[in-house]
């Protein structure tokens, strides 16, 4: 990948471009110090994926970010070393196009570089994502279905590429009082996953809480994908943990989960799946329309990137393909469909 990168700090710029040239298949195209800048240089010469950071004299992150989503899109990682006191900032960029958020490595005194191999692994995920036009490998969903199950009903949410947003706007839409479990499986670095938890708390005004391993669904509970693992609902019915598929581009894998709902036989619910660039759960959001759920797909005009949605709906698996404002409406009337 031709990469750029936007840093205001010349020991973080040196340390983003040590690993960069230590990643084979990837090249530093150019560098800018301010958000300003970052919009000038992407506009005139186009890169697969920009690693931008957020507090920037001129323009910060944030708005350098709407811009060139806007004016010329590409692939955006956040690397940031301002995470304390900053998650707001990190949650708009996601909001806005970024595709996740990482701290920035860290040049030591050793001339080692803490925190490299991290964002080579993100560098893999993301050359996969746009690399292979967003077709990761598909999740096999012929596992044995388990036992029949008379839980409350599951919204499940998958979403990736502008997603934090997206989410917030449903949670919103959803009643304190939803007789169903809602499970959100979101695209996010696990050191984010628990403020993105808190963030979305404050924004919906319900306590969102980060997945632990054994948590136990139940109506009127949120939970967030907050591992280093697939989030899954395990055989016991519980929330858990698995790294299977390790083939998977990105985990948490919205495939993963979907398909681990599907197999409880006797579920139901509404599954969605957002904004989002590859096609992560467009499987698993067949899978789930197949084994009786009510399933939506994103529509491509309120999407900031019409990847995963698309996936689904060229496949069939949703039954409905719908604006944002209108899917929580749609999410809530399925629920009430099967507790009138």
């Amino acid at each position: 990948m031709r990469i750029g990168i936007v840093n205001d700090v010349m020991l973080a710029t040196a340390a983003l471009r040590r690993v960069v040239a230590a990643t084979p298949g990837h090249e530093t195209a150019w560098t800018a110090a301010t958000g300003a800048e970052a919009v000038q240089r992407a506009a005139a010469d186009p890169v697969d994926l920009i690693l931008m950071d957020l507090i920037m004299p001129q323009m910060d992150g944030v708005e350098a970010t709407r811009r060139i989503m806007k004016q010329s899109p590409c692939a955006i990682l956040v690397v940031t070393s301002t995470v304390t006191g900053h998650l707001d900032m990190v949650y708009e960029a996601m909001s806005l196009g970024a595709l996740d958020a990482i701290q920035t490595p860290v040049l030591g005194l050793s001339g080692n570089i803490d925190g490299a191999a991290a964002l080579q692994d993100k560098l893999a995920i993301i050359a996969k994502l746009i690399g292979r036009n967003g077709r990761a490998p598909r999740v096999n969903g012929a596992a044995a279905v388990t036992a029949l199950t008379e839980e409350a009903p599951l919204v499940a949410i998958g979403a990736s590429t502008g997603g934090p947003q997206a989410v917030s706007e449903i949670l919103q839409a959803l009643p304190a009082d939803l007789p169903a479990s809602v499970v959100i499986v979101q695209h996010v670095d696990e050191h984010f996953a628990t403020g993105l938890a808190e963030w979305l708390s404050r924004r919906c005004a319900r306590r969102v809480l980060p997945a632990r391993q054994g948590d136990r669904l139940g109506a009127g509970k949120i939970f967030i994908a907050a591992g280093p693992d697939h989030l899954v609902i395990e055989s016991n019915g519980r929330l858990g943990y698995t790294p299977e598929p390790k083939e998977s581009s990105y985990k948490p894998s919205v495939d993963a989960f979907f398909m681990s709902a599907a197999r409880r036989r006797g579920m139901r619910g509404c599954a969605i799946l957002l904004t989002g660039m590859g096609r992560d759960g467009a499987d698993g959001l067949l899978t789930l329309r197949k084994a009786g759920f009510h399933t939506i797909a994103q529509d491509q005009k309120t999407s900031v990137v019409w990847g995963m949605p698309k996936a689904a709906a060229e496949i069939g698996a949703a039954v409905d393909v719908l604006p944002l404002p209108a899917i929580g409406a749609r999410a809530l009337r399925a629920i009430k469909e099967l507790h009138p």
